[in-house]
């Protein structure tokens, strides 16, 4: 258990506090705004304003030692601060993820604190005003005097929860987190990839979160949209903490940790800076560590999948026994976790499943997953009969084990080719094509387009003379109808140009094609693969 500094019984009024320190917040950024302050002065302010609310007797009560919880707290407080002001670079995100951390505190702070409770849905309620006109496309914009006073008071509101909340321990360090959760990833990403690019961390630029899912192909609105998505996400998840047990917890806290860090792992590789500041990383003594995480992989990937073990073998539990009873069966857990964990790393050696390029991923690939799992499960039961002889054990949770490291192994595997095929999709530039022929030299013609920027065309779909392949999809395209129909939808779908995708036996059909192309001024080229031999000098 974690033994948390003592609380004091009294705090100065929360409401008071926050308006205080906003107001000098807002000071500070309304001069940065007017005379653009250096970084460190306007840092230094912050840590004065944080400082004072340690002072008034606010604390994250996280830590025992009383040094190291007052440092953590100012930390905090400033962290968040910034952490708003960083993310305030599109219309509208700032001001919308401060809403729905505010409502979201109000709710939890309900029946705990009615004053904290009310100011939490001020809070929102005054964001959700100025959203109205801070939405893309903006009117107003809040500069660093609105961002720095909402990261402000997001930050006191999580410290007061912790203060006042009468939950397990799990939940006084998840909550807060959880619900600023969207500002504390795209700080600690955009930090983490500047300090290792060889650039200043306090240098701006348009490597956020929201800058690299518009690089994805979402446009601005549509990233600040999918980053409330995510706000929301963690939102209520949070409220499921706040209403379950420590042993509960983690079935919703480990799920959200592991896709944060995907979403982490997806967003790092998106090319951001000039290949010139990545080839700073061979510049230097360390190991270029941003190259390993974001190309290779693998290190991520067996960390990763030791928190997939592990929870996979605790749902198991979790779903084989009774809320009442796996009290009972959680020092069993405990006891031959180690066990499985080692027993499953073994497998996945010998499959040699880390050899792979996941972005890449194939049947071969899917079969090798689902062989490396049995075979895991299979050196656990050994295991845990060798060391245990399986007493108090159940054959159901190996069952249920195998099956859920499976789906687990083969959805974080998925998901890197399903970012890869869905960033090249969304990304794609240049004139709005036809493929004629969905057969499969078709097929080989929209991998080369997917794979192959250079072409500059995107496929709006296919044509095809067999009748029976009309409206059917290949990899997600529509086979829109026959040659017959040609004329027309190259009018309704403003087609620019068409593709062969084979060499027509019939002379009659391409003659056709080419006075077609002639009447509606739209090009056409041809795919063709070729095999030629190389002269060696023999």
């Amino acid at each position: 258990s974690v033994v948390r500094a003592p609380i004091p019984e009294t705090l100065p009024s929360l409401p008071a506090v926050i308006w205080l320190g906003m107001t000098a917040l807002f000071i500070l950024g309304l001069i940065d705004d007017y005379f653009h302050i250096k970084p460190h002065i306007k840092l230094f302010g912050q840590i004065v304003v944080a400082s004072l609310v340690a002072i008034l007797g606010f604390r994250m009560h996280w830590f025992e030692s009383l040094t190291l919880d007052t440092l953590v707290t100012i930390f905090w407080i400033v962290g968040l601060t910034n952490a708003f002001n960083l993310i305030d670079n599109m219309d509208g995100l700032c001001a919308g993820i401060g809403c729905i951390g505010a409502v979201f505190l109000s709710i939890l702070f309900f029946n705990i604190s009615l004053p904290a409770s009310i100011t939490a849905l001020i809070i929102s309620g005054a964001l959700l005003g100025f959203l109205f006109y801070n939405f893309n496309p903006a009117s107003i914009f809040m500069g660093d005097s609105g961002s720095l006073l909402i990261g402000f008071s997001m930050s006191m509101m999580s410290l007061y929860y912790v203060e006042t909340a009468k939950t397990n321990i799990i939940s006084l360090y998840a909550i807060p987190i959880l619900i600023l959760m969207v500002p504390i990833f795209d700080t600690t990403m955009v930090t983490f990839i500047r300090i290792l690019s060889g650039r200043k961390a306090s240098v701006g630029g348009k490597d956020h979160t929201s800058h690299r899912l518009v690089i994805m192909g979402l446009s601005e609105r549509g990233a600040v949209v999918f980053l409330y998505g995510i706000a929301l996400v963690t939102g209520i998840s949070s409220l499921f903490v706040s209403n379950s047990d420590t042993l509960t917890s983690p079935l919703v806290i480990i799920p959200v940790a592991i896709s944060i860090i995907l979403m982490g792992i997806y967003l790092a590789q998106l090319r951001v800076y000039p290949e010139k500041e990545f080839s700073l990383l061979r510049d230097k003594t360390y190991t270029p560590v941003l190259m390993e995480l974001t190309y290779k992989k693998q290190v991520m990937l067996v960390l990763m999948d030791f928190f997939l073990i592990a929870f996979a073998y605790y749902l198991s539990y979790r779903l084989r026994f009774e809320s009442e009873v796996f009290s009972d069966y959680f020092k069993i857990f405990l006891k031959s976790l180690p066990a499985v964990i080692a027993c499953k790393f073994i497998a996945f050696f010998s499959i040699r499943i880390y050899k792979g390029f996941w972005k890449y991923i194939s049947m071969n690939d899917v079969i090798d997953i689902m062989k490396a799992s049995l075979l895991a499960s299979i050196l656990s039961i050994t295991a845990v009969t060798l060391i245990y002889r399986f007493q108090n054990f159940s054959k159901g949770i190996f069952v249920i084990d195998w099956i859920l490291t499976t789906a687990l192994l083969l959805g974080t595997r998925g998901s890197f080719r399903l970012f890869t095929e869905t960033m090249k999709r969304k990304t794609l530039q240049g004139d709005n094509i036809l493929i004629y022929g969905a057969g499969r030299g078709g097929e080989m013609l929209l991998r080369e387009i997917l794979n192959n920027k250079k072409l500059n065309v995107v496929p709006h779909g296919f044509i095809d003379d067999d009748t029976l392949k009309k409206g059917k999809k290949i990899q997600g395209y529509t086979i829109i109808g026959t040659s017959e129909e040609l004329g027309q939808i190259i009018d309704s779908e403003h087609i620019d140009g068409i593709l062969l995708s084979f060499y027509p036996d019939d002379t009659s059909r391409l003659d056709m094609l080419k006075e077609l192309c002639r009447e509606k001024n739209i090009f056409l080229k041809q795919f063709l693969i070729k095999i030629e031999e190389v002269d060696v000098g023999i």
